[in-house]
């Protein structure tokens, strides 16, 4: 096999998982508080060839001496961009959005049995009742909310709630004063590039990171809340530049398969001459 053919086939498949993140953004671009993946390419192994005499006798070379032939380029990693979206009014109570860089919400996890914390932007609640009679804040998948103690639940047969910029839920019962019953637990991502990506617009610390966990999240104090109720932070997607790095990315395929095709029609020119 030509290895021009061998390098576009390699570069090919690389190329169409990043068609997929693509439109993966793309079809999440209405989803609450979902964060934009971008793909890093880097090169495969390059072979080098010295195919000089002597070294330096071209003085006013730019490029090192010799010719560096790759292997074509892979998909080395998958970046999250985890700038803040703009916050849409929706004045829901449920709806939370939260207004700092790197904060999120805490949500409890049931794995086959094992229980996790995940963290999500997604702001967008409900509630969830109990065969007791109470209420658990869950998130819009039914994963509940955890709080400065625990899951979030509240007992019933309240007359109103309210969620306040610092993460406290008021509850007034009885046409009493509301009183603060909750408090919505956040934390901080001092290190955001070491979460990995669960689905669901989930995120949760990888099990062979260098870092303990307290490296990567930090407790953010009521006082230092900024949340917003009545409103939901929306996805950070740029339109444009998606549909730019798709085009960029659908003509970079279509270099590669003509590639193959010209060294095909090669091989059947030098085949012809035996």
């Amino acid at each position: 096999m030509l290895r021009s053919s061998m390098q576009s086939a390699v570069t090919m498949g690389q190329l169409q998982q990043k068609l997929d993140i693509i439109g993966n953004n793309l079809s999440n671009v209405n989803t609450p508080g979902y964060k934009s993946r971008e793909a890093d390419f880097s090169s495969l192994l390059v072979q080098q060839m010295d195919n000089l005499d002597k070294e330096g006798e071209n003085a006013n070379r730019v490029t090192p001496d010799g010719i560096r032939i790759g292997s074509g380029g892979y998909l080395a990693g998958t970046e999250m961009d985890l700038s803040r979206g703009p916050i849409s009014q929706t004045d829901r109570p449920l709806d939370v959005a939260l207004r700092q860089d790197n904060h999120m919400f805490q949500v409890q996890m049931n794995n086959n049995g094992a229980i996790e914390t995940h963290y999500t932007r997604d702001g967008s609640f409900s509630f969830s009742a109990n065969e007791d009679g109470s209420v658990s804040l869950v998130t819009s998948n039914g994963n509940p909310v955890l709080g400065e103690n625990g899951p979030i639940r509240l007992d019933g047969n309240f007359d109103s709630f309210s969620i306040q910029q610092n993460g406290s839920i008021m509850v007034a019962r009885n046409g009493e004063v509301a009183q603060q019953e909750a408090q919505i637990s956040v934390v901080e991502a001092v290190r955001p590039r070491l979460l990995q990506a669960e689905g669901q617009n989930r995120l949760s610390i990888p099990q062979n990171v260098d870092f303990n966990e307290a490296e990567i999240l930090t407790n953010v104090a009521p006082e230092n809340n900024s949340m917003q109720q009545g409103a939901l932070e929306q996805s950070n997607v740029d339109l444009a530049k998606q549909y730019t790095d798709m085009l960029t990315t659908q003509r970079a395929y279509q270099f590669n398969s003509r590639a193959i095709s010209t060294g095909d029609q090669m091989m059947g020119l030098i085949n012809n001459l035996r």
